[in-house]
């Protein structure tokens, strides 16, 4: 499962950020981009000696900065099984192509390879890298 799908699929969701520094952040995700950086809204943080507190309406966190992120289990569930629902279904779309006589596909006489010649007819060189 790819990081950056969980991410994106936890938007609006609560989660809970540490950060390489010890400190941690509890709050809702609001956004998260390519490079994981995010935006959490209602957050409470916590110094990394857990003795203080703060609470901030929203905070920036750079996504170099993350040690690890934790997110509610039903929300890991529900997007493991939409993976793999859409995992299934582009296979069986894959298979259900079915060619007729016009339609000769890869290989057939009316196929040209590289270069306008058909397929099996007088070609220069053999293969990449060997001009003309």
């Amino acid at each position: 499962m790819l990081p950056l799908s969980l991410l994106n699929a936890a938007q609006n969701k609560p989660m809970l950020v540490e950060l390489k520094n010890g400190e941690t952040f509890n709050g809702h995700l609001v956004n998260c981009d390519n490079f994981m950086n995010i935006t959490l809204r209602e957050v409470y943080q916590t110094n990394p000696d857990g003795d203080r507190f703060w609470k901030l309406k929203e905070c920036y966190i750079r996504g170099s900065t993350i040690k690890y992120l934790r997110i509610p289990d039903s929300l890991l569930d529900s997007v493991k099984d939409e993976q793999t629902r859409a995992r299934e279904a582009g296979r069986s779309a894959r298979g259900s192509h079915v060619s007729g006589a016009g339609n000769r596909g890869r290989g057939g006489p009316a196929h040209r390879a590289r270069g306008g010649q058909t397929r099996g007819g007088p070609t220069r060189g053999r293969g990449r890298g060997r001009g003309a």
